[in-house]
């Protein structure tokens, strides 16, 4: 229990806490650990927060005070537009300072070092809000800040009647941990439209994340224009549409039509750009090879090592991959670019001279992920290269393609990035690494003297199951929310410097539409963003969870899904001494109780309710179960097989 100790707010005006309270008074908390309220819920927890009297009420004509600055042009066009809809309210800015102006957005004359460029102050008060920052992204932060202190109907796309609108006064001095704050979205996998990626941006930089990666390139599809190599589009953006488990799809019948995919033109990526870095997010491209090659071999047969790639399709779900060894896998077709034919360099040189042109952001994704290697161990041209270049094994001869790859990336400009795999052959000191397979690998990278983004498995792959396999699309491994939010980026015995920040990666093998996208982002998004940004003692699960439940709120009102599976009960089944089951169910969150039948009929709080493990009756056959705070319903009603929890115990 931690005390709460509650003093006069005049002697806290030097203090710098986190103070949230509805009366006016400052509350102090042990290990200066913050408390959600509906009132103030901001994600992410910002450095400082301290609670003043009183509340600021917006006036039913705004005004925005904000210099001539170009870059701060959207920034204000966003807020008016947020501010607008849903209230129905005239709001107007003005470039001359104006002492009665409602807002004022104001970049400092003089710089506080402590804000860096990403930083900003505050200040809401009973007759005027303030926002003050060193660079025009600290502004868009504080307004995305002052957005999450208005009531939850902000969000509405449609004007709210009846309603007061009115924000807490507070001093919020905020800026970010790290400056790679990203999500990664799969727009390979399934094609997601120009409109969809705007969308997924416009939810991102409510949350203050900086980076989007497209991944445009894998085995499924070529998601981008590429001139002078029309295939890559006319063929590789195309598969048959499968629906149901990725993986173990049917492969697709000769006279199927290949109509199932789409891609990019130059000037969709573009717009693209030009709207992203208006809401100051970056999007890093990424072009996965040598692996996850398939769509461009299926355009090119010539870029492969193995001839009967003339016959290749782009694929649509089949499985390609034996994965039973563990990795790097074993390929049951060729989906690799040949390191030892000279044309795949030069095909790489007209794809990332274009890339570079059409993307500002410094660094290229090359993948070099999972590389199923075994078609080039039997290869006479990848022989011939190694003793050509004295390569002693298969792992150098991907080095050998990554260096290469590095020498034309670094041609045009920009750096190297590529998943960690890279430094098993070894990679120039130059390149960028991005952990994905543990957090190991990204301190192993660090302590090389790399520059790495931490992205691993166990807390940042959203595209994981986030409650129980019988309720979430089949995927390889369970995330749940409350691991997500035990992300550190930053590993004990590196230096700090190195790290460039965290992502959290959304892969859409099972993930057919931006609707479901959003599922699997939200709310485990919010947990890496808050991951990256806010102070790593300001962290703490309780109170985030409290905020993140007002920010449900939000989105429903916003009409972005999410998904609710945190409220679902956990199963752990074992056999007892007498070899029957016992199942122990338990919550992520406290606070919930579990209700459940036998019986096949669903239950509700009047039923049983869950207090010691159960022992199933010898014929039954499903257990349902659901979660309720008081009276309230909060998880969804679960179907566990009893088949299902028999062969989770394993055999008698």
């Amino acid at each position: 229990m931690k005390f709460i100790f509650r003093i006069i707010p005049l002697l806290l005006l030097s203090v710098n806490v986190s103070a949230q309270s509805l009366d006016g008074s400052t509350e102090i908390f042990a290990n200066n650990e913050p408390i959600a309220n509906s009132e103030i819920s901001i994600i992410p927890e910002p450095v400082s927060l301290i609670k003043q009297a009183g509340h600021f009420v917006l006036p039913n004509n705004i005004t925005i005070q904000v210099s001539k600055l170009p870059e701060l042009k959207q920034t204000v066009a966003f807020l008016k537009e947020r501010l607008s809809i849903p209230t129905g309210y005239y709001v107007s800015s003005v470039n001359p300072p104006s002492a009665n102006a409602t807002i004022k957005l104001i970049i400092n004359d003089s710089e506080d070092a402590t804000l860096g460029s990403e930083g900003y102050h505050l200040t809401v008060g009973l007759k005027q809000v303030i926002i003050r920052a060193n660079k025009p992204a600290g502004l868009f932060y504080g307004v995305q800040t002052l957005i999450q202190l208005l009531p939850k109907e902000i969000e509405s796309k449609e004007v709210v009647k009846n309603i007061r609108w009115t924000a807490p006064c507070v001093e919020v001095k905020d800026f970010p941990r790290l400056g790679w704050r990203g999500l990664m979205f799969d727009v390979a996998r399934h094609f997601f439209t120009k409109q969809e990626v705007k969308q997924y941006i416009d939810a991102m930089v409510r949350y203050k994340y900086n980076i989007l990666h497209l991944h445009l390139a894998d085995d499924e599809g070529w998601r981008i224009e590429i001139k002078g190599l029309p295939k890559l589009t006319e063929v590789g953006a195309w598969n048959v549409k499968r629906v149901g488990t990725f993986g173990d799809f049917i492969p697709p019948k000769p006279e199927e039509p290949r109509n199932y995919g789409g891609f990019y033109t130059q000037e969709d990526i573009k717009e693209l750009v030009a709207y992203a870095k208006d809401r100051f997010v970056d999007i890093m491209p990424e072009i996965d090879v040598p692996g996850h090659s398939l769509a461009a071999i299926a355009s090119y047969p010539e870029l492969s090592c193995t001839p009967e790639a003339v016959n290749y399709k782009v694929r649509s779900g089949e499985k390609i991959m034996d994965w039973s060894r563990g990795a790097p896998p074993l390929g049951l077709i060729d989906n690799t670019l040949c390191p030892a034919n000279e044309k795949v360099y030069v095909f790489l040189d007209t794809v990332f001279t274009q890339i570079a042109k059409l993307f500002p952001f410094q660094y290229i994704h090359v993948g070099g992920d999972e590389v199923a290697r075994n078609f080039w161990e039997k290869n006479d041209q990848i022989k011939d290269l190694m003793k050509r270049e004295g390569l002693k094994t298969i792992p150098d001869v991907q080095a050998y393609f990554e260096k290469r790859v590095e020498q034309i990336i670094v041609a045009k400009g920009k750096k190297f990035m590529a998943w960690d795999e890279v430094l098993e052959g070894g990679v120039s000191q130059s390149a960028a690494v991005m952990s994905w397979r543990d957090m190991k690998y990204g301190k192993e990278a660090a302590l090389a003297g790399h520059e790495v983004v931490m992205t691993p498995t166990q807390y940042a792959y959203i595209d994981y199951m986030q409650a129980d396999a019988i309720t979430e699309p089949k995927v390889y491994a369970s995330l749940r929310l409350s691991k997500s939010y035990e992300f550190d980026p930053i590993p004990q015995g590196v230096n700090p410097a190195l790290i460039k920040g965290g992502q959290a990666n959304l892969w859409t093998e099972q993930v057919y539409n931006i609707r479901q996208a959003e599922y699997m982002t939200w709310p485990r998004g919010f947990a890496i963003a808050e991951s990256v940004w806010s102070p790593k003692e300001k962290k703490n699960w309780t109170n985030f969870f409290a905020r993140t439940e007002q920010h449900f709120k939000r989105l429903d009102i916003a009409e972005t899904k999410y998904a609710p599976s945190v409220y679902d009960p956990i199963f752990t089944v074992k056999r007892s001494a007498d070899r029957n089951l016992s199942i122990n169910l338990s919550t992520e969150v406290e606070g919930l109780d579990i209700y459940y039948s036998f019986d096949n009929s669903f239950p509700d709080r009047f039923y049983p309710k869950y207090t010691t493990p159960l022992v199933p009756p010898i014929d039954a056959k499903v257990l349902k179960v659901i979660t309720y705070r008081g009276k309230d319903p909060v998880g969804r009603m679960m179907n566990m097989p009893i088949e299902e929890l028999e062969k989770r115990a394993g055999k008698r």
